[in-house]
């Protein structure tokens, strides 16, 4: 896995096993690292070691700079904990062959959470980032009682980890709304009876398992996710269509949340000033006129199944709202790149050529803006969370 600079949004992540974790934000005078934290430190550098290729002690003490008589110590732990395996020695080579070490695919995994406005879903990737299971099933949030929805997404995350069979070190949430680094999710203006939930801590207590739970908005969790997808995206807006409209904003590699962690409400963009009213209390954000209500009235059809299959003038109604919204924020940040995720992904090319024709006519910057459709699809949220946890834990 390659090393980003991002640091996860949604809390304190845990202090797993190797990981040497971020430093907490707080005017508190810095103290002198002891022991202890030492050697964090240093077990997440050979877990990073190991996570970007298979190495020896002798090849991960040559990285990190450590001793080798420390790299021994530290693998010697590691491998206790269950985070690494040693693997044989390959033959045929001359000398005293060396036993290479790789992450543990069947050591402690992350689960990842979608709480969406009508669906809930959940994965379970392990220590090497694969994805082992993942499942998505129907759940209307809209106007149930948040104790429904955990519910249902409590009993989702139990299906998925005894399939998975790995021992699980942490569950991130992705909620469609503006989240706190507590897990609160303040406000979504699509759950209405989502205001001010303590979504971690109601779901880690549903859950009865002592595990840790955070939770953060989904097209951040998105946007991280196309940034470890390899596709060399640093600097991009992720849009994420649905329900409502989102975006996630990655400046040189890092997440940009604002100074509230509002950053990215993108779907309450006004495009439209004379047109329907929100559900913010707002007339004619983005998704009164792209979110998918708007875009099945367009195409005149009754679900997004069908949009896809037969999107119609929909595709010209998205095109053209998008490219209005995300002009002005191309221009404030001057990103080089727009991702579109969620269901303007499943629309396709079509949609992306509509986006890149009216962000030309818009957009100051040359060359023109790259737009192109999210590498992970409608998952990208649901598996930034799991492979979140994932580098948390191997410090990469």
């Amino acid at each position: 896995m390659t090393r980003p600079q991002t640091p996860l949004p949604g809390g304190p992540p845990l202090a797993a096993p190797g990981a040497a974790g971020p430093v907490p934000a707080g005017p508190a005078a810095p103290e002198p690292a002891g022991p202890a934290t030492v050697r964090r430190h240093n077990r997440g550098l050979v877990l990073g070691a190991v996570a970007d290729a298979a190495a020896s002690r002798a090849a991960i003490a040559a990285r990190t700079g450590l001793t080798r008589g420390t790299v021994s110590s530290l693998v010697d732990d590691l491998l206790a904990d269950g985070m690494l395996v040693e693997l044989e020695a390959p033959r045929g080579g001359r000398g005293r062959p060396a036993n290479p070490l790789q992450l543990n695919p069947s050591g402690p995994g992350g689960v990842g959470l979608e709480i969406g406005v009508d669906d809930v879903a959940a994965c379970v990737a392990d220590l090497t980032g694969a994805v082992r299971v993942a499942r998505r099933v129907p759940s209307d949030h809209r106007h149930r009682d948040p104790a429904d929805g955990l519910a249902r997404a409590a009993g989702l995350v139990a299906e998925v980890v005894a399939e998975s069979g790995l021992t699980i070190a942490e569950v991130r949430v992705a909620l469609p709304g503006v989240v706190t680094p507590a897990g609160v999710l303040q406000r979504a203006p699509n759950l209405p009876r989502w205001q001010d939930v303590g979504v971690a801590e109601l779901l880690r207590a549903a859950l009865h398992r002592d595990v840790p739970v955070t939770a953060a908005n989904e097209a951040d969790l998105a946007a991280l996710a196309e940034l470890w997808s390899g596709r060399g995206l640093r600097d991009m807006l992720f849009v994420s269509g649905g329900v409502g409209v989102g975006a996630g904003v990655l400046l040189d590699g890092r997440l940009f949340r604002g100074a509230g962690g509002r950053a990215g409400e993108l779907g309450h963009v006004v495009v439209d000033p004379a047109g329907r009213s929100c559900t913010c209390g707002g007339t004619g954000c983005l998704e009164t006129v792209a979110g998918v209500a708007a875009l099945l009235r367009a195409a005149n059809v009754s679900d997004v199944d069908s949009l896809v299959r037969g999107p119609g003038p929909a595709l010209d109604v998205a095109g053209s709202a998008l490219g209005v919204a995300l002009a002005g924020a191309v221009n404030l940040l001057d990103v080089p790149a727009v991702v579109l995720g969620g269901v303007y992904a499943r629309l396709g090319d079509a949609l992306v050529e509509r986006v890149a024709a009216a962000l030309r006519s818009r957009v100051l910057v040359r060359p023109p803006v790259r737009v192109l459709s999210a590498a992970l699809g409608r998952d990208a949220a649901l598996q930034g969370a799991a492979l979140g946890v994932v580098r948390d834990l191997v410090g990469s």
